[in-house]
C-alpha cells in the first residue's frame, strides 16, 4: 500500500525521485469520558515548522528498534509523557511530507493520571481537542496556500485558537477514516 503525502490532493506535483528521512509520530488519545486527542505546538525559535501544530514525535534515532521506540521516545522528550501511561494500539499508514519526512504515525491510547513537563526548547504549549470534534467531517476543510513558491492544497482544522493543517491534519483525517463506525465509547 502506497504512503500518504503532502501532495495527495495535489498529485501531478508529486515527484518520483524522494528521498525521506524516517520519522515517527504518537497519535496520543487520551481516555477520557470524552476522548481527545493531543497535540503540541512547536517553538517560534525552531528551525523547521517552528511554531506549528504537532503531534509529540520527531527523527528516528540510530538505536530506535521500531517506530513506537521512536514515537515513545520523542513523546516523554518533548512533553514528559512516559511510556508507562501509553498502550499501543495500531499504525496509520505512512505520511510523508514535502519537507523530507517519512512518517510512520502511531496510536496510542493514553491513560489518565500522566503529568505534562513540555521541553520549552521544543514545546511552546500541549492541549487537547476532542475526538468527536475531529471525527466530524464539518469541522474539517481544505485550503489553499502559497508555500515555498508553490500553490499547495491541504487539511485544515480550527479549534478554539489552535490551526491544525497540513500533515498533521492529514494524519487526523487518516484517524477519522479508519475509526468512522467505530463506538468510542460513550453510549446515550
Amino acid at each position: 500500500m502506497r504512503a500518504h503525502d503532502d501532495y495527495d490532493l495535489m498529485p501531478e506535483l508529486r515527484s518520483a525521485s524522494f528521498r525521506a528521512v524516517k520519522a515517527a509520530v504518537l497519535l496520543p488519545i487520551v481516555l477520557r469520558a470524552e476522548p481527545t486527542l493531543l497535540f503540541t505546538r512547536r517553538t517560534e525559535s525552531l528551525a523547521r515548522h517552528s511554531g506549528q501544530i504537532s503531534f509529540p514525535g520527531g527523527r528516528s534515532e540510530e538505536g530506535d528498534l521500531s517506530p513506537v521506540e521512536t514515537a515513545l521516545r520523542e513523546t516523554l522528550e518533548e512533553t514528559g509523557v512516559g511510556a508507562g501511561y501509553v498502550t499501543v494500539a495500531g499504525y496509520l499508514d505512512r505520511y510523508l511530507t514535502g519537507t523530507g519526512f517519512d512518517i510512520q504515525p502511531v496510536v496510542g491510547l493514553l491513560a489518565q493520571g500522566f503529568v505534562l513537563a513540555p521541553d520549552p526548547r521544543e514545546v511552546a504549549n500541549v492541549f487537547e481537542v476532542p475526538l468527536a470534534f475531529l471525527l466530524d467531517p464539518a469541522n474539517r476543510r481544505r485550503e489553499t496556500r502559497r508555500i515555498g513558491g508553490r500553490e499547495r492544497r491541504f487539511y485544515a482544522f480550527t479549534y478554539q485558537q489552535h490551526e491544525i493543517w497540513g500533515a498533521t491534519a492529514a494524519i487526523v483525517v487518516d484517524l477519522a477514516a479508519r475509526l468512522d463506525g467505530i463506538s468510542l465509547g460513550h453510549e446515550n
